[in-house]
């Protein structure tokens, strides 16, 4: 059989250079490794891939580069095999992944992929059109499937349904009487407690309201 024709992109020379060095070793044909997601999506149409391996966080804004890119190139090409690999659990871009279909996906935690044999039996996996999420990412989307607007307090809430209006932080301010820096630290509250990591003020807004027209409206 083939190898599995594989692409790497990572921000870090010396991990980007290590983990083709262990691609490799674990038998699969690395033919291509990029420093960003940009770079990659660049030159994919000519590499005939079966797998893109790739970090979350990337250039330019080290945010969300990495997730935008796999579903860009799930869009381009269903059939294409896409580990993700992270430093941490980020759940808004775990569940925005899996949302866009799970067939074909991995998302993996870097410090827990411990062999050759991890990365390569899930590599094969993911191109036979399996699934594989780490232990932890499994155990804090389940934990997330709860309510997620529970932990919210009253005040909270009261903001999160203004914010559900398309009001602004003054006239969400102005509506309940209060000042706008309260009003801002209710809002990072309601990210924080939503668990919405910081992709941009606007993009979390965004999923805080689909959150609570989902669960509180």
């Amino acid at each position: 059989m083939p190898a599995l024709r594989v692409a790497v992109a990572d921000d870090s020379v010396l991990l980007r250079e290590g983990l083709v060095r262990v691609l490799r070793d674990a038998g699969l044909d690395v033919v291509g490794a990029y420093g960003d997601a940009e770079a990659l999506l660049a030159e994919v149409a000519g590499l005939e891939l079966d797998a893109v391996v790739l970090d979350v966080r990337m250039p330019p804004t080290f945010r969300d580069e990495g997730v935008r890119a796999a579903l860009e190139l799930r869009n381009r090409y269903p059939r294409l095999a896409i580990l993700l690999l992270s430093q941490y659990v980020e759940l808004t871009y775990a569940h925005e992944l899996l949302a866009a279909g799970s067939a074909g996906l991995g998302y993996l935690l870097k410090d827990r992929v411990v062999s050759l044999d991890d990365v390569r039996d899930a590599l094969h996996r993911i191109v036979a059109g399996g699934t594989v999420l780490d232990p932890e990412v499994v155990s804090q989307l389940m934990a997330r499937r709860h309510d997620p607007l529970e932990a919210l307090t009253p005040r909270e809430r009261d903001v999160l349904e203004l914010m559900a209006q398309g009001r602004t932080n003054a006239a969400i301010a102005q509506a309940l009487h209060i000042g706008v820096g309260a009003v801002e630290k209710n809002v990072s509250a309601i990210f924080a407690k939503l668990g919405l990591d910081d992709t941009g003020e606007d993009h979390r807004r965004v999923l805080a309201v689909v959150a609570y027209l989902q669960n509180g409206a």
